[in-house]
């Protein structure tokens, strides 16, 4: 990175891009003040701001390394930036300011990806992002019924930016990444074409540049910079982790879809702490201990299920139901936030109410790593679970640590993630053990092994459907999360939306190319269609699962890849096609690896796809054996069972690839 001082300003390059450009008459650096509204109800945020001051600091004043900024010559310095190799320090010089906006150089026809888990759009040109860890919303789409029922009932509707994992970091298409050193509350604007501003709801540590020949080159160093998860669990590679929340009849259930050649890696059972009744729907029992009234002798039989090469998976997150048995605990021994007034500060989580383990507490952290999660979990024989819920930190409670939880809302997560994996490896299991969790912020890949995308609605709607989960996996998997999953069939289901067959089958198609294949009842099970109540759905599941074995071997491969280089198991097209740009605003179709594409049939009643074949290989469509070359467009018969995928024509897995169409339909 380089420099550059001129008469009126300085300009800054990254392996010779232009990243900043700064003048007096076009500054690219503001300061102010600002005064937020945050208010949360279970999980959804309305936030606004009101803007005291935004001031341009027009005049430079630059020695060496060091630039000084002020509102004009004369004036007393506001903030120093300090230029380093890959990074601009930033620190103020004014007490009063709490607002920072930057502009950093722009392209016509750039195209910038990133923003960690984006649902709705995997390019993000064109769009503003607020990053701020909440609930993603119902629908996701203000134009629809669906999201307008939500939001008049539980302000619970969303939008296209809501995330549950947002992350200050984008990749753009001129070759470099940009991340930004914060916790607090932010705004990506992609909106304009000469330059990209960036809103920071505080003075952030440092921008962070990093400059590559290659976008894996990129990928690689922001894997490396963010964190790399181990490689799979070998148990994983045996089947589906199916999701089942029916107390004891879950293993009835469980042999029934054994019986019918359903290929099963794990059981997974939510309700292993027990069930509420509430308005959503049954809730889980926040009281982190096995419920052996719902399950009589679980131990045992979680034994029994691993001696078939079946492992049992549960649930936990990180709050405390105040009728439990852990709650009284962790409030005498002050595990749990404050209120401003200073007693226990509990969250509404919907008809009833929860307090929040302070993991700004080192002790607090310790406990709940060690008691909650080892003891309870792992000792008693749990291989995996689902960590939810990092998004949720009020915004009005006090902490241990004396930070104001608006800054430590967005880092939340990762502080979540960071407990799950100390007691994972507390009692070795690193690699073996596997939790996946919805939310996430920087540093999130460092600690947790798996991203499942959320509770997106039991539909194909565009914003909150099933493609919905092609764009988060390449967002996020181009920030350094290697595995990303999905509830096959959706979660959602209100105002009666609920699952059809054919989304079912659609969904398992996609989950079959993932790095996990795992199955959900959802928020209303008895409303919604079950994988095990239809023998046509059952039937075509068994068939998916069966493909995702005999798929193993190249899982394998990748998850390795995955270990050493920091690669997502599905990756965009242009990753390994960076030369086509036709690739760069495709979001709903991906790469397996290297070898496969994969276009997932997403609208409903469609039986085509139409495909784009990358240039710089011929294409084997897997079902056919056709050959189609490289930078075409093409319509593929889709019917059940025959997603459009195609493969490498010079891929060293052909043989493996080719076999798929030997299992029996």
């Amino acid at each position: 990175m380089r420099l550059q001082a001129l008469p009126d300003g300085f300009k800054v390059y990254l392996g010779g891009h232009l990243v900043l450009s700064h003048s007096a008459a076009s500054p690219c650096f503001f300061v102010g003040i600002g005064q937020e509204r945050i208010d949360m109800y279970r999980g959804n945020f309305d936030i606004e701001d009101y803007v005291v001051e935004r001031s341009p600091l027009r005049y430079a004043q630059i020695e060496n390394n060091n630039v000084l900024l002020a509102v004009a010559e004369g004036h007393a310095p506001r903030l120093r930036l300090i230029v380093n190799a890959g990074s601009i320090a930033i620190e103020p010089m004014d007490t009063t300011i709490n607002r920072l906006w930057l502009r950093i150089a722009a392209e016509a026809g750039e195209h910038v990806w990133g923003g960690g888990e984006q649902m709705s759009y995997f390019d993000m040109r064109g769009r503003r992002f607020p990053l701020w860890t909440s609930e993603p919303g119902v629908g996701r789409d203000k134009s629809s019924e669906l999201t307008f029922k939500a939001d008049i009932t539980a302000r619970a509707g969303g939008d296209y930016y809501h995330t549950n994992y947002p992350q200050p970091t984008y990749i753009s298409s001129r070759h470099y990444a940009l991340h930004v050193e914060t916790t607090a509350y932010s705004v990506f604007d992609f909106r304009r074409n000469e330059f990209h501003e960036i809103e920071i709801w505080a003075i952030p540590e440092r921008i962070e540049l990093y400059g590559a020949a290659s976008f894996i080159e990129l990928v690689e160093t922001l894997s490396g910079r963010f964190g790399r998860q181990p490689a799979l669990p070998d148990w994983v590679y045996n089947g589906a982790i199916i999701g089942l929340k029916d107390g004891v009849n879950s293993f009835t259930r469980l042999e029934k879809m054994l019986d019918a050649g359903v290929a099963v890696s794990g059981l997974w059972c939510e309700d292993w702490v027990g069930l509420r009744q509430t308005s959503f729907g049954a809730r889980l029992f926040w009281d982190w201990q096995a419920n052996e009234l719902r399950y009589p002798q679980l131990h045992q039989r979680i034994d029994e299920l691993r001696s078939k090469g079946i492992r049992f998976l549960g649930y936990v997150n990180p709050y405390l139901c105040t009728d439990g048995s852990l709650f009284p605990v962790a409030e005498a021994a002050g595990y749990l936030a404050t209120s401003s007034e200073g007693g226990t500060a509990l969250v509404d989580f919907g008809e009833f109410d929860c307090g929040v383990i302070d993991f700004t507490n080192p002790d607090a952290a310790a406990w709940f790593a060690d008691t909650v999660i080892g003891r309870n979990m792992l000792d008693y024989g749990l291989s995996g679970w689902m960590a939810d819920f990092g998004e949720y930190l009020p915004v009005d409670v006090e902490l241990a640590n004396g930070t104001d939880a608006k800054l430590m809302h967005n880092a939340w997560p990762t502080l979540w993630a960071e407990v799950n994996a100390r007691a994972v490896e507390s009692r070795g299991k690193t690699g073996d053990a596997l939790f996946f969790m919805r939310a996430g912020f920087t540093g999130v890949q460092k600690h947790c092994p798996l991203l499942w995308a959320g509770d997106q609605s039991v539909d194909f709607s565009r914003h909150d459907g099933l493609v919905t989960v092609i764009c988060g996996a390449l967002a996020s998997g181009l920030l350094g999360n290697a595995y990303h999953h999905s509830d096959i069939g959706g979660y959602t289901s209100l105002f009666g939306n609920v699952r059809s067959a054919e989304l079912m089958m659609r969904w398992a198609e996609m989950a079959a190319f993932t790095a996990v294949m795992r199955t959900h009842e959802g928020n209303r099970p008895r409303e919604n269609l079950q994988v095990d109540e239809d023998p046509s759905v059952l039937a075509h599941f068994a068939r998916m699962t069966q493909i995702y074995v005999r798929l193993a071997p190249y899982l394998k491969a990748l998850s390795v890849e995955a270990a050493d280089r920091g690669l997502p198991v599905q990756r965009p097209l242009f990753l390994h096609h960076e030369d086509d740009q036709r690739t760069y605003q495709i979001q709903d179709s991906y790469l397996y690896g290297a070898d496969l594409l994969v276009a997932p049939v997403w609208q409903a009643g469609q039986t085509t796809r139409r495909v784009y074949l990358p240039t710089g290989t011929a294409w084997i469509h897997l079902w056919s054996g056709r050959q189609y070359d490289g930078g075409t467009e093409v319509e593929i018969d889709a019917p059940f069972g025959e997603p459009a995928v195609f493969r490498r024509n010079d891929s060293a897995f052909a043989s493996l690839f080719d076999s798929l169409r030997d299992i029996e339909r």
